[in-house]
């Protein structure tokens, strides 16, 4: 079966058009075509970095064009997008149209769209974002579960249309919504940032703030906050935190009493006071990063919802009937706040962390004084070890075979979730069909053995070699394995490591997750040649990498919470380039333990380990393979299996997996959030 051709797409506009030509680019299966724009010399100079023809007129451009994304203002905001929109359309042009656009012309629209026989979406672009996706899908299981309570928002008023949609999607309907008019504002106190009105929205109780103000010529700027949303039931409160994350759960606090009315704090029954007051689900990173990641991917989902639109056919105005009802939502609200107070204010300055939360010394202060390489001039960098209670205890720096192995034994409380949700899935089911009858499976970096433990469930069949050379996640792997008899029966664990371990003359599947970062590119060019001769015919290198394809400065984040006992857990990683080697970061994984709900960790343990960023652009163009991306959970890191390209070294007569695109990001995939790291290690 042959591929489904490239969709062949236009963007107009290079303000916020930019990050759809990055979507466009980097998303398989569409092609970028050209950039539509007024002429101006950025625009041109643009196109021309891009390697695409520039049009200034839509009667110019080519008839091959499948789809345009309209990054163009519509006249809610001044400028003519929704006229450019349907001159697309006139065309024959699918159309993707950026947020915001006015109920009427909305309709318009999509009965143009209708009358032209072509496909129309609006893209209110936000309820793409990884961290909303994360907060809707668990809205909708959490609404599953039980009753929602009550909903509280707070948006920025050039972003209240993107909210509705969130809000819908989250809830699973829009109806019924009814609104009452804001609260006045008592007038001694003069003018207010922000509006509140109450009202229901899918028949559950709503709270809602609005900021008020608006600067028109540059709306993004001045916002306060962007996108917060709490939903509550009985059982806790789901947060989403920011557009751009975290997500926060926090479980409903309830103590039963005894006959005296006292709370029972121990005994049967107290089981659930070990619930962490608030987990934090997913990562945040920098605004660098949304720029960079988040947006684009964004709007690649945004493409693909079009792109499928596109393949099933079917009227645009029929299937944009919840658009329809979303943007009624909106104008009912906007029009009950009335006019936003229009303000020019003078550039914020947006303060660090440290400015508000003072920091032990040892500890990151800044993004760019990370421990490590990149701390500044006089801060102490902390080799991987541990540390316990409030002094540190220094060590001898550690050799970078033993990385992993001072956190080994905290490894599990995180990546068994992430390989449940994320990896494990994806890989059985790539596997569930392979033909593993040729050679072994080969775990590189098989890390405690969660990646092999799923690969050993998934094919009872396979036989797998699990390479790992760091001492402490080689015991848990070996422990894994020993204490099952059927894993013990087709598992030989190894201490070999990449990229000279001791290889079979004929593999059926190689794993090679979170390790390729850990060598050099010399060191990766001799693995893929010893790889590409022993791979059998159809054979599968599964490769996961992490979300950043070049040296970038994480600062210390918290990622995890986890109880066991009487203790608490808390993950934290952060990571800065390297100073003494171009192109690589030195990333740091810190464990702090609590006793009793204590403040003071009683111990810190800390790991930090070389990492050379890529994408599965550089891995592609390393191995000489073809890739594919494989769906995982929206914001996993990147998991893709790679074939050898038809006539490539090593090639010979066998099946081939199709290249096709990935479903990461689908609306209804599980999601915990952007993910800094994956969960496998090779030394």
């Amino acid at each position: 079966m042959s591929e489904p051709s490239p969709l062949r797409v236009l963007v107009c506009g290079t303000n916020f058009g930019r990050f759809y030509a990055e979507a466009v680019r980097r998303r398989p299966g569409y092609v970028l075509t050209g950039i539509l724009s007024r002429g101006s010399a950025a625009s041109r100079a643009f196109a021309q970095s891009l390697g695409v023809p520039f049009f200034t007129d839509a009667d110019d451009l080519p008839t091959d064009i499948d789809a345009a994304c309209v990054a163009v203002s519509s006249s809610i905001s001044g400028g003519q997008g929704t006229e450019l929109a349907r001159a697309l359309m006139d065309r024959g042009i699918h159309v993707l149209q950026e947020h915001p656009v006015h109920l009427t012309e909305l309709t318009g629209n999509l009965k143009h769209a209708r009358k032209q026989g072509v496909q129309y979406r609006l893209n209110t672009h936000y309820p793409h974002v990884a961290p909303v996706r994360v907060f809707i899908e668990a809205a909708r299981r959490l609404v599953a579960l039980q009753r929602p309570l009550f909903v509280d928002a707070a948006t920025p008023v050039h972003l209240m249309h993107p909210l509705v949609d969130i809000l819908g999607q989250a809830m699973g309907t829009l109806r019924p919504w009814r609104f009452a008019d804001p609260a006045p504002l008592p007038v001694e106190i003069g003018p207010q940032p922000f509006r509140s009105l109450h009202g229901v929205f899918a028949g559950v109780p709503l709270t809602l703030r609005v900021h008020h103000q608006l600067d028109p010529s540059d709306r993004d700027n001045h916002a306060l906050h962007w996108h917060r949303i709490s939903v509550g039931t009985e059982g806790g409160v789901l947060t989403l935190a920011d557009t751009h994350g975290p997500v926060l759960w926090s479980p409903r606090l309830h103590i039963g009493r005894d006959a005296d009315r006292r709370f029972v704090l121990d005994g049967p029954g107290t089981g659930r006071l070990g619930l962490g007051t608030t987990a934090v689900v997913g990562t945040t990173g920098s605004f660098r990063t949304v720029f960079s990641d988040l947006w684009p991917e964004a709007i690649g989902t945004a493409l693909d919802g079009l792109r499928a639109a596109v393949a099933q056919g079917g009227d645009a105005l029929r299937a944009g009937q919840y658009d329809l009802a979303v943007c009624r939502i909106w104008t009912d609200l906007a029009a009950r706040l009335g006019p936003p107070e229009i303000v020019r204010p003078a550039a914020p300055r947006p303060l660090a962390v440290s400015d508000v939360f003072p920091v032990p010394d040892g500890f990151p202060r800044e993004t760019t004084s990370l421990p490590g390489p990149a701390s500044p001039p006089g801060s102490q960098a902390a080799p991987a070890g541990e540390r316990v209670g409030p002094s540190p205890r220094t060590a001898p720096p550690r050799p970078e075979a033993a990385a992993y192995s001072p956190s080994a034994e905290f490894f599990d409380l995180v990546a068994a979730e992430h390989t449940a949700t994320s990896s494990a899935p994806a890989v059985a089911a790539l596997l569930a069909d392979a033909d593993l009858s040729t050679g072994p499976v080969v775990d590189i970096g098989a890390g405690t053995g969660l990646v092999t433990e799923a690969v050993a469930r998934a094919r009872p069949d396979a036989e797998i070699i699990a390479c790992e050379p760091s001492v402490g996640m080689r015991a848990v792997l070996t422990s894994r394995v020993f204490s099952d008899e059927d894993l013990r029966a087709r598992v030989t664990v190894t201490a070999d490591s990449a990229p000279d371990l001791d290889l079979p003359d004929r593999i059926s599947v190689v794993l090679l997750c979170g390790v390729l970062g850990h060598l050099d590119a010399g060191e990766r060019a001799r693995l893929w040649g010893r790889l590409t001769r022993r791979l059998a015919p159809g054979g599968l290198v599964i490769v996961e990498l992490m979300q950043f394809e070049r040296p970038s400065t994480l600062p210390e984040t918290r990622l995890a919470t986890a109880n066991a006992g009487r203790h608490r857990y808390e993950w934290s990683f952060g990571g800065a380039p390297d100073g003494s080697e171009d192109g690589v970061m030195r990333l740091h994984s810190t464990w702090r333990v609590y006793r009793d709900g204590a403040a003071q960790a009683v111990r810190e343990v800390r790991d930090s380990y070389r990492w050379t960023p890529l994408g599965l652009k550089d891995v592609v163009a390393e191995s000489g393979m073809t890739a594919r991306a494989l769906p995982t959970r929206p914001g996993a890191p990147p998991l893709a299996v790679l074939t050898r390209t038809p006539g490539g070294p090593g090639e010979a007569a066998g099946p081939r997996l199709p290249h096709t695109r990935a479903a990461s990001g689908a609306p209804g995939a599980p999601d915990n959030g952007p993910s800094l790291v994956s969960f496998s290690t090779d030394g």
